[in-house]
């Protein structure tokens, strides 16, 4: 049988992307199809944009740090004005104070504002570029690109719903990613935002209530608390982050805390209503917060919705994500998946990446890829202050090799002995007591996701507690207590 293309990807996120343009470049005929824009979840609604947002979060920081080392600005008094975190200056509607409560100095910060629009603009200029970079890489590749809906009209067939007709593909790759899931039993929940909505806000909130304990929740706690508006977290557990390392969880609850984050724990809603131009959440133990917006950030679910895959044969597990095996093979011998859209455990841009590449090198490349190891991948949550892990958590590790070595530290960074900050660095790896190898790094503090991506190279290559110890300290860096641990806890 003769097909339109070797390789047809339902999909233009990062890993439907990377797929396509490592096929084209083995000699494979491909298309890609996207409804929306090319980049998918990260690049245009994800990873990038909320990564721009968290650096202006940072800024207030930045200000009131700098008038501790002596920076004021022209015309400004010698001393910054004296004023506790919980009195914000007044504002017009469009800024809001840059300044947080909590984990500051009593006489900071200095008065500045936040102008939400130029952050809006920026994040939308830059998104576009970045779509623009993907699209013309895809064309310099020779893939074909179909900007329209997708769906399966047989085992080998693709329907272009916008340009009403039907392709042919010898392979196809799913990669769709996946959505905000927000509870359809909850009401007023239609009422709530999601992250997607989150970088389009005509106008930033003076208050807000994220719904959600995980990283996502967690992230625009601190992002929008960082851009001075009051924040409430509702998560229906305790803890928040649940999956991470409880040291860490309970560690960065605190520092957000003490950032002037409002964290309600066993805060499950019971709906969700409006009322004179705010929203008010009810809490099934009798709560009621009103707040100018409502997030949900409650997890996602995978976008096979109407992809009719039961016309290709294609099996779902219950909660609608594509089933692979550890070649990101489906039911369907021809069909594969990749990302968010399957059931794998690591939802990670750079995992979807990954299998992308390796799918269209085995696949298209005759080359010999071995399964994706997703034990040691690391993450960060990019909340103030960030925080970083890698490998096996306390309990996992224990769980797993019964007795083990933990060395933890915990110490104010150089800059906070004369920024004022009461915030701390927070340190933790766990050792195998006989292999001495390295089985799990965590980090809360400045630069925690860069440091990670080394301790992790470390791990994956089997390094050993005393090879860390035999490297010598850059001095003075807060890095440096990675290899001075010497005694564990």
């Amino acid at each position: 049988m003769a097909f339109d293309f070797d390789l047809f990807v339902i999909g233009a996120g990062s890993g439907g992307v990377r797929a396509a343009r490592i096929a084209a470049s083995h000699g494979a005929s491909v298309a890609i199809a996207e409804e929306y824009r090319i980049g998918g979840t990260c690049v245009i609604r994800g990873c990038v944009p909320k990564k721009l947002m968290v650096y202006a979060s940072r800024f207030s920081d930045a200000f009131e740090d700098a008038a501790a080392f002596g920076w004021r600005f022209i015309g400004e008094e010698d001393r910054p004005p004296s004023r506790t975190p919980a009195q914000p200056p007044i504002l017009e509607e469009q800024d809001r104070a840059a300044a947080r409560g909590g984990g500051r100095r009593a006489d900071a910060p200095i008065p500045v504002t936040f102008h939400w629009p130029t952050l809006r603009e920026k994040l939308r200029a830059e998104v576009s570029r970045l779509s623009s970079l993907y699209r013309a890489n895809l064309e310099r590749h020779g893939v074909e690109i179909f900007d329209t809906r997708a769906e399966f009209a047989g085992p080998h067939e693709i329907f272009l719903v916008a340009e009403e007709r039907t392709v042919t593909a010898e392979k196809i790759l799913i990669a769709t990613g996946a959505a905000p899931w927000v509870p359809h039993n909850v009401p007023g929940a239609a009422h709530a935002i999601t992250s997607n909505e989150a970088f389009e806000l005509n106008n930033l909130p003076r208050s807000i209530a994220i719904v959600g304990g995980g990283y996502i929740a967690v992230e625009f706690a601190s992002i929008f608390n960082g851009l001075g508006v009051e924040t409430h977290l509702l998560y229906r557990g305790a803890p928040i982050l649940r999956g991470f390392d409880m040291e860490l969880r309970e560690k960065l609850s605190q520092a957000l805390s003490a950032r002037g984050v409002n964290i309600h724990t066993h805060a499950e809603v019971d709906r969700i209503e409006r009322c004179d131009g705010q929203k008010v959440v009810h809490t099934r133990k009798g709560e009621e917060l009103r707040v100018d917006e409502v997030m949900y950030a409650t997890g996602r679910e995978p976008y096979t919705f109407d992809l009719h895959l039961e016309k290709a044969g294609v099996e779902v597990a219950p909660n609608g994500a594509v089933k692979v095996d550890a070649f990101n093979r489906t039911s369907a011998p021809h069909i594969f998946a990749v990302g968010d859209v399957t059931d794998t455990p690591v939802q990670l841009t750079p995992v979807a990446i990954r299998e992308g590449h390796a799918f269209a090198d085995r696949e298209f490349g005759g080359l010999e890829v071995p399964p994706l190891n997703i034990e040691g991948v690391p993450t960060a949550v990019f909340t103030t202050p960030e925080m970083a892990t890698c490998g096996l958590t306390e309990g996992q590790a224990r769980e797993k090799h019964g007795d083990i070595e933990v060395y933890r530290t915990e110490f104010r960074p150089m800059m906070h002995t004369i920024s004022g900050r009461q915030e701390k660095m927070f340190m933790k790896l766990l050792v195998h007591p006989e292999t001495r190898k390295l089985l799990g790094a965590h980090l809360i503090g400045e630069a925690a996701g860069e440091m990670i991506q080394l301790l992790a190279a470390l791990i994956t290559a089997g390094a050993t507690k005393e090879q860390l110890d035999a490297t010598i300290a850059v001095h003075p860096t807060a890095a440096e207590e990675l290899v001075t641990m010497r005694t564990p806890s």
